[in-house]
Order: structure tokens, then C-alpha cells, then sequence
């Protein structure tokens, strides 16, 4: 059989057919081979060029137009900037005791530009490191997950890890590339009495929210921030700065050098105007005295009246600030935030609450200022005042018969200060606006400027605010209240005693000091010299709450070895009659006092039952460990 096949072969056109048998198959496919031999040459060709042109143009570029930028990086590589932390200023009471120091605290971290590059390496190296530490491998990896700094910043694993394990990671610092040992400091608060906690603080770690805001300011990611308490308000001064150690590596990281050095510089030393003996003591009588009440709540303030000096501030129930010291569990910090009792809560300067009598005395000083009364006015007490359908009554049943000034303020007469306060009949009164008036001098009704975050301000109605607020009229039955220190009427412990000093030294309200020195440097005492027509009626103020302990509600402080001078209160705060505050609030050793003491036991009762007993333990104990 004849094949017909049509070659592009020279001399033999391509449409005229060529016998295979002619020439043979062996021979055609040799030349067809040959045909495709050059083609195939010139496309190696092609294909070695166009790689030797991408090489020599990645080379140019490395080498010439980036080859500066790789040159900086190759540089930068070899040396590393360590952060060295600075030692946190510690924070002692007015004797010198440490309320707040520093103890070592040693922290495995680990920097994720250290880790070795093979993923399967990485794998091991965190199965060895979480089997060391005890740690499950889901916490491990979630602190890796939420870890918002850069590669090249450390990231803390486990902090306070026991001393031996500290040791062995730094020993065996080879076999654990990336991870590292730092030794650092934690906050250690004295423990012996809890109640210092709400004054302290704590320090814990940044929130991601915190670094964003603290950045520009020099704070890393893994850095601590006071977050209460003067942890917090002084966290200027005892943070101090931070220093640098750049240094020189090798190609494993490993430190050949050091280039330069930065010491950092310790935070300062702030000395307080606390006495922690005084603290302790009244924190362990407020104790004692919740036991046998069945109550849970209280605070107490203890101010020297002659320059404002703050010489206690306890609120109960408290906590433990070494709870924070390295990072709270969260079990025991859920238990913390949804007790009933509100263990946070700073009472002494953050709660509001109707002050009951304790406003008395300063209704009767606006009285006294503004010419309404003098020592000799009296009123007779018959058990109350009617006003309309409406009774205001005395707490006394019968009434106090005749009253003046001083036996108002000894004996609580509730009719003397709603005539003063509100007028009745012919006789008239100061009226809202002028006992507000008087109030803000006093301080009520804004912050005293204690050297703590957390202040409240405390609440001064008006006619304006109520008929705002619950559209409806001021009545006269709301001067009346406001009068004794009840109706919309709140303060705070703190801005009682503040208020109470002023009495106390004859007109001067000082700002509550709290702290006496920051490093060596003097804060010095900030008052306001009350108007000439106050002043002038505080002598007669003084002598009535004199009075109140020789023959009022507080006589049960009259046997103690020094004069004292008081009033007490019992402050309704809700629509049931039975539920009262119990306050006391006073100063000694009188006339020439070196302590005011305010005490408020919430839901306590009657304040000459249960404050006044307390008073009279810390006066004794302040008398005789403190008074010269």
C-alpha cells in the first residue's frame, strides 16, 4: 500500500504527495527532527536570558536602589533596646511606716521575633514551656492571640512564677529561644489593716484601651498603672522613668555588648499625714461594733482641725489591695464587684447620705450670722409644728418646753431649727436660699479636693433643681426638712468633717491634706478664712456642742479623761421610719481640739447609742497613744 505524505521539503512543492517507499520512514522523521532542533535551541535561549535579566535587575536593585534601606536593617538588627523598669516609689504614713513598698517579682516573657522560624519548632518549644509552667495550652495560646504590642516587645506569659522556675528558664536560656526571665518588682500593701486598701489603691496591668492613651507618654504594653486610690491619682510621681540599655547581638540574638546605658529613675517617696496606728485601731472598733449591731457597713474620719491634716479614712467592709498586686483571679474579682455590701466602695469619700442633726449646727450658725437669733432667743417646743394638714414633729414626745441655742443644738430640738430655718407665724426663717448659701461655705455641695480619685460632691437641692426635676413646687415643708439635715439634703463623711474643723478652730475650712511630702518637698496646708460674721458666732457653736456632751444626746462621752465637744445624728433614708444612719460627729480635746472625728454606721440607728460608744473608744485611744 502506498502512503501519500506532504513535506515542506526543499524541491518538492507542498501540494505534489511524495511515496514514503521512495525516500523511507527512517529518513523522513530524522528530517523532521531536525526541523525542530533549531526552534527548540533559540526558546533555551530566550528563557536563560530573560532569568539572567531578572537577575541582574533584582541585583541592581538590592544592591543599588534599596540596598541602602537592607543595609539600615541588616544594622538594626544587630542591636536590640532593653527597657529597664524603674523602682515605683513607695508611699509611708506620718511615722515613717511602709504602707506601700516594692518586693521582687519574676515574670517569663516572650518575643515572638526571638521564636525559632520553623513552625513545627515553635510547636515543641510551647509544649515544653507550658508543661513547665503548669499552665494549660488554651490559656497559653489566648494570651498569644490577644497580644496588641509589636513583635518586638515582649509578652508576658506568667508573672510571680515561683523563684526555682525562674531560675531554671534563666539557666537553661539557650534551650528556650524567644522566652526570657525578667526581674522586676510587685506592690506589697500592708496587710495588718485592710481598710488602708481604699486610700492605697493598686496597680495591675495596662488595658489595651489604657496603652492606646498612655503610649505617646512612654508606657509599654506589659507596663503597670495605679488604678484606684492614690496608686492612681499619684501615678505621676511614683511611676519615676524608665531606662534603656541598647545592646549589641550576635546572629542567634544572644548579647555580644553593650552599646549604651540609661539608668532609669525611681519614682518618689510621698509621706503621708495618715497615722496607720490610729487607722488600725478604729478599723478593728468598727469591726467590733458591726459584729454586735448585725450591720456590715460604716466609715470614719479622723482630720486634724488645725491645717486639715487627714489622720484616718476607714470604710468598711474593705479589701485586699495585694489581691491586684500581680493580677486578681477572676473568681475573686467577680466576688468583689457583685457583693451586696459593695466592698470598692470608698464610703468615706465617695458615699452620700442625709446627714440627720449633724446640719444643725451650721443652720444655727447662718441663723447666728445673719442677726435671726442670738444666745438669749427662745422658742418653746411643744412636740412639733402644724402647718396646715401637715406635722413636723420634734423626736421627743411632749416636746423640749423652752429652747435657746444651746439647748437646741444638745438636745436635737427638731422645732428650734424649723422656725430658724423656715420661719413660722410672724417669726421668720432664713429660707432655702440662705441655708444653701451658708451650706456652700461651709463645703457641702461640692468636692473638698482630697488628693483621691473617686470624690463625690454630694447634693444641695433648691427650688430651681425641684421644679426642674420633679415639677413641682418648693413647700415649706422642704425648708423645714433641709433644716435637720433631711429631705434631698447629701453629703459625705468627709465633707462632714471638713465642715466640723471649721467650727472646730474658730473659721478656717482647710482642704483635707492627705499627703505631708512628695520626696522631700513640703505640701503645705490650704484654708479659707470664713466671713467675719461667721467667725464671730463659732465661740457660741462650740459651746453648744460642749453642751451636747455634758447634757445631751453624746453625755456618754462626758467621762472621758479629756473635754470633747459633739452632736450626734439620726438620719431617715427611706420612706420607712425605722430606717435610720447613725451618726456622731465632734472634736477634742476641748476648747483647743487636735482631732474631729466623724462616724457614720449605715442603717445603724439611733446615733448616740451606737456612734457615740465608738467615739468614745477612739478619743480615749487617741488621748492617751497621741495627744502631747
Amino acid at each position: 500500500m502506498k502512503h501519500l505524505l506532504f513535506l515542506p521539503k526543499k524541491g518538492i512543492p507542498l501540494n505534489e504527495p511524495v511515496l514514503t517507499h521512495e525516500i523511507g520512514e527512517t529518513s523522513l522523521l530524522n528530517q523532521i527532527e531536525a526541523n525542530k532542533r533549531p526552534k527548540r535551541f533559540f526558546f533555551l535561549i530566550f528563557i536563560v536570558s530573560a532569568f539572567f535579566a531578572l537577575f541582574i535587575s533584582r541585583t541592581i536593585y538590592f544592591q543599588i536602589i534599596a540596598g541602602e534601606t537592607y543595609h539600615l536593617q541588616a544594622e538594626n538588627n544587630r542591636f536590640k533596646t532593653i527597657f529597664i523598669e524603674p523602682t515605683r516609689g513607695i508611699i509611708i504614713d506620718r511615722n515613717g511606716k511602709p504602707l506601700a513598698e516594692n518586693a521582687p517579682l519574676f515574670t517569663l516573657t516572650m518575643t515572638a521575633s526571638e521564636l525559632p522560624l520553623q513552625a513545627l519548632d515553635q510547636e515543641h518549644l510551647f509544649e515544653e514551656v507550658v508543661d513547665l509552667l503548669h499552665m494549660q495550652r488554651t490559656e497559653f495560646d489566648l494570651l498569644r492571640q490577644s497580644f496588641f504590642g509589636d513583635v518586638s516587645e515582649p509578652l508576658i506569659v506568667a508573672k510571680d512564677i515561683p523563684y526555682e522556675t525562674a531560675l531554671f528558664f534563666y539557666t537553661q536560656q539557650d534551650l528556650y529561644p524567644g522566652f526570657s526571665v525578667e526581674i522586676s518588682s510587685k506592690r506589697k500593701y500592708l496587710s495588718s489593716s485592710p481598710s488602708l486598701s481604699h486610700i492605697l489603691g493598686y496597680v495591675n496591668a495596662l488595658s489595651k484601651e489604657e496603652y492606646a492613651q498612655k503610649k505617646q507618654e512612654g508606657y509599654l504594653p506589659n507596663d503597670k498603672i495605679g488604678k484606684v486610690g492614690l496608686e492612681q491619682s499619684m501615678e505621676t510621681f511614683l511611676r519615676g522613668s524608665l531606662g534603656q540599655r541598647q545592646i549589641e547581638v550576635d546572629a542567634l540574638g544572644q548579647e555580644k555588648m553593650i552599646i549604651e546605658e540609661k539608668e532609669p529613675i525611681s519614682g518618689s517617696r510621698i509621706q503621708l499625714n495618715l497615722d496607720s496606728d490610729l487607722q488600725a485601731f478604729i478599723e478593728q472598733s468598727l469591726i467590733l461594733t458591726l459584729q454586735t449591731q448585725k450591720k456590715t457597713k460604716a466609715s470614719v474620719v479622723a482630720l486634724d482641725p488645725k491645717n486639715g491634716d487627714v489622720l484616718a479614712l476607714v470604710s468598711l467592709p474593705t479589701y485586699d489591695s495585694n489581691l491586684f498586686a500581680t493580677g486578681i483571679e477572676s473568681t475573686t474579682f467577680k466576688q468583689l464587684i457583685t457583693d451586696p455590701d459593695q466592698p470598692l466602695f470608698f464610703r468615706a469619700i465617695s458615699g452620700m447620705y442625709p446627714s440627720g442633726s449633724l446640719f444643725k449646727p451650721f443652720v444655727a450658725t447662718a441663723a447666728l450670722a445673719e442677726g435671726l437669733i442670738n444666745e438669749h432667743t427662745t422658742f418653746i417646743s411643744v412636740g412639733g409644728i402644724q402647718i396646715g394638714s401637715w406635722f413636723f414633729p420634734d423626736w421627743k414626745a411632749g416636746g423640749h418646753g423652752l429652747t435657746n441655742i444651746f439647748k437646741a443644738i444638745a438636745e436635737s430640738v427638731n422645732t428650734f431649727f424649723y422656725i430658724i430655718g423656715g420661719g413660722y407665724n410672724n417669726i421668720p426663717g432664713l429660707g432655702v436660699e440662705r441655708i444653701i448659701s451658708y451650706a456652700e461655705i461651709f463645703g457641702f455641695g461640692s468636692k473638698t479636693g482630697i488628693d483621691l480619685p473617686g470624690e463625690a460632691s454630694g447634693f444641695l437641692p433648691s427650688k430651681e433643681w425641684k421644679e426642674t426635676t420633679r415639677q413641682e413646687p418648693w413647700y415649706i415643708g422642704d425648708t423645714y426638712h433641709l433644716a435637720i439635715g433631711q429631705g434631698d439634703f447629701l453629703t459625705t463623711p468627709l465633707q462632714v468633717a471638713v465642715a466640723i474643723s471649721a467650727i472646730a478652730n474658730g473659721g478656717t475650712k482647710y482642704h483635707p491634706r492627705l499627703i505631708q511630702s512628695i520626696d522631700q518637698t513640703v505640701v503645705e496646708p490650704k484654708g479659707e478664712i470664713l466671713p467675719s460674721n461667721i467667725r464671730s458666732v463659732l465661740k457660741t457653736i462650740q459651746e453648744a456642742m460642749r453642751q451636747t456632751v455634758t447634757q445631751g444626746s453624746a453625755r456618754g462621752l462626758a467621762s472621758l479623761a479629756r473635754p470633747v465637744a459633739g452632736k450626734t445624728g439620726t438620719a431617715q433614708w427611706s420612706q420607712n421610719e425605722n430606717d435610720y444612719h447613725a451618726w456622731f460627729a465632734g472634736f477634742g480635746p476641748y476648747p483647743d481640739p487636735s482631732i474631729v472625728l466623724v462616724i457614720l454606721i449605715e442603717e445603724g440607728g439611733e446615733g448616740s447609742e451606737v456612734a457615740v460608744p465608738i467615739a468614745s473608744n477612739i478619743f480615749s485611744w487617741w488621748f492617751e497613744h497621741k495627744q502631747e
